[in-house]
């Protein structure tokens, strides 16, 4: 069984950090691409960020584009999500997502359970 756990959330003041972790069982990174969405109540899911198993090529969203850094660390079959510059309109579940297409295109072939990032103004 394939799960995706996420890691790293809680609450932190404006300006501040947090670095979001995802971890796999049952699955082997290799060939995915995995990505970061975010929900927050009432609003509608928004991808965040993604990069491919192999090669170089990092995507973001327009709202977190040069505050977030997504980073992967194959030793570890683990995922990152480097977040600076913290803002309270941050504030949201955070899921972790692995696909063997586009994730902000293509549906992912999985999702974590998704960890709360909360910023306090």
């Amino acid at each position: 069984q394939v799960q995706l756990v996420e890691s790293g959330g809680g609450l932190v003041q404006a300006g501040g950090s947090l670095r979001l972790s995802c971890t796999a069982s049952g699955l082997t990174f290799s060939g995915y691409n995995i990505g970061w969405f975010r929900q927050a109540p009432g609003k509608e899911r928004e991808f965040v960020a993604r990069i491919p198993w192999s090669g170089y090529s990092t995507y973001y969203g327009n709202s977190v584009e040069g505050r977030f850094t997504i980073s992967r660390d194959k030793t570890k079959n683990t995922v990152y999500l480097q977040m600076n510059s913290l803002r309270p309109e941050d504030t949201a579940n955070y899921y972790c997502t692995a696909g063997l297409g586009a994730v902000d295109a293509v549906q992912p072939d999985y999702w974590g359970q998704g960890t709360q990032v909360t910023v306090s103004s």
